[in-house]
């Protein structure tokens, strides 16, 4: 890893992401929107998808997300950041509904106090240098509004198949991933109260596995699944 590292610029991975990241996880069974979907299916059991709230997708990418963030809450203002001008010009071209995508610096958000209900991440911090978080979290607060909730999906380090993966996977080369426990302290050491941490994806995604896939949420407590959220509050 280069010691100038502070956060992984995906400009380079742009064009070709979603076809680079769909053959890295090809051995999981699913693809990279169905892991984008899952997420925001999540999001239900804890958000109104009829309520006009104002979202943050930050490290938005292409806007896969965003995209599924519309599908399940048509009434939602979305709003989307990323350090790669590459890939926020793609999220652009969707053309999702209410929707603004921003390019930034990776430290200061373009955005007021207290502007939003949920700031949502997915797979983002792993690609910013962990002395970083600190700062990044703090600016999550500041943008949150008082009771809003942020969400951060991250892959689990307990998962010897998620450790296969990004080892394996191009954009993930210099991607240090982010124990539960450490995830957890310090979204708590900056303000945050942690009212979740629940595990994913414990069985592949192939349909023969359709049973086990039913079950899995009566094992979110269980540490060994592919992936894992925490959901806090401001």
């Amino acid at each position: 890893m280069s010691k100038k590292r502070a956060f992984d610029n995906f400009d380079e991975f742009a064009k070709d992401y979603r076809k680079t990241h769909d053959d890295a996880i090809k051995i999981s069974g699913g693809d990279s929107s169905y892991f984008s979907e899952y997420k925001i299916i999540e999001l239900l059991k804890f958000e109104n998808p009829q309520k006009a709230i104002q979202v943050l997708d930050f490290g938005c990418g292409d806007g896969n997300s965003s995209m599924y963030i519309r599908k399940y809450f048509p009434e939602a203002n979305i709003f989307g950041v990323d350090v790669s001008e590459e890939s926020v010009s793609m999220a652009k071209k969707k053309e999702i509904r209410n929707s603004s995508f921003t390019a930034f610096d990776g430290l200061k958000l373009p955005y007021k106090d207290e502007e939003f209900d949920v700031v949502f991440t997915s797979m983002v911090f792993h690609h910013i240098e962990h002395k970083l978080h600190n700062a990044i979290l703090k600016e999550i607060y500041r943008v949150l509004k008082k009771g809003g909730r942020f969400y951060n999906f991250e892959h689990n380090p307990n998962n010897p198949l998620t450790r296969k993966v990004v080892r394996e996977c191009v954009f993930d080369e210099d991607a240090v991933l982010l124990k539960p426990s450490y995830n957890k302290n310090v979204t708590k050491n900056n303000g945050f109260k942690v009212e979740k941490l629940n595990y994913t994806l414990f069985f592949p995604r192939q349909q023969i596995f359709n049973f086990f896939h039913k079950i899995e949420p009566m094992l979110s407590w269980l540490p060994v699944g592919a992936q894992y959220y925490i959901k806090a509050v401001k």
